[in-house]
């Protein structure tokens, strides 16, 4: 777990170069030549895709291919962070040969302690906390109201979301099966959920839509170009001491 969340936390400064602090803008400009044209268009594409108003939310998990493939999914469907919860089996995770292909890279990770901690800090913001569970009172997931910005949970693979934390949120939630299989996987019931949000959202099927501001749009772009050009730092910091000389 700790490999995986080894870039955690919601955002990253700009590098330094010369004693100044760069802005997005300037990082921007630097490295669009180190990057091709295809590349620079699909990062626009992924940054318009981005939303701040659903964040998935993994508590307790023990087994790194499901955090991995939950950061995949959350990744993949437009969502910029994703908070980690921590439990008590989590000093004995299981090894698993799958991966989130590089999903970490894209996002912000930020941990918590707790659950209250954690469902305290997303009502501060005015974020409504969500918890899917099999639990009395838990209402089928089209009754939420997306449209509100939500901290979606999803519990660990053998008891799900803990008591604490289905105490800290302000509804509980299930994903309703038709079929006979009466559980999914969480890495499953993740996508399937937070898919579901997303279209409940007002994304349609084709291009999900974003809702970041300009200023925002364009720091995660910079972000974006640092960790796609090989050596950033170090070519933002040659060029601005070309330029000073």
């Amino acid at each position: 777990m700790q490999a995986l969340l080894s870039g955690e936390g919601e955002g990253e400064a700009m590098p330094e170069a010369g004693g100044r602090r760069l802005a997005p803008a300037q990082v921007i400009e630097q490295l669009r030549a180190h990057l091709t044209a295809r590349r620079r268009e699909r990062i626009a594409e992924v940054v318009a895709g981005r939303t701040k108003r659903l964040v998935p939310v993994v508590e307790g998990l023990v087994n790194t291919g499901n955090v991995s493939a939950v950061m995949r999914s959350a990744e993949a469907l437009g969502c910029q962070a994703l908070h980690v919860v921590r439990g008590e089996g989590e000093q004995r995770f299981k090894r698993s040969q799958r991966t989130s292909q590089g999903a970490q890279k894209w996002l912000d990770l930020v941990r918590w302690e707790g659950p209250e901690a954690c469902a305290a800090h997303f009502r501060e913001h005015g974020v409504q906390v969500v918890a899917t569970a099999l639990a009395s009172g838990a209402v089928p997931i089209g009754e939420i109201d997306f449209a509100r910005p939500t901290a979606l949970v999803f519990g660990n693979e053998e008891g799900g979301v803990s008591d604490a934390m289905r105490r800290a949120a302000d509804r509980t939630c299930i994903v309703p099966l038709p079929g006979f299989t009466e559980s999914l996987n969480v890495s499953v019931a993740a996508a399937v959920a937070l898919r579901h949000a997303r279209r409940a959202q007002g994304d349609d099927d084709e291009a999900l839509t974003g809702d970041l501001s300009e200023a925002e749009r364009e720091r995660l772009t910079a972000r974006f170009y640092l960790r796609s050009v090989t050596g950033a730092e170090q070519i933002l910091k040659r060029k601005l001491a070309e330029e000073a000389s």
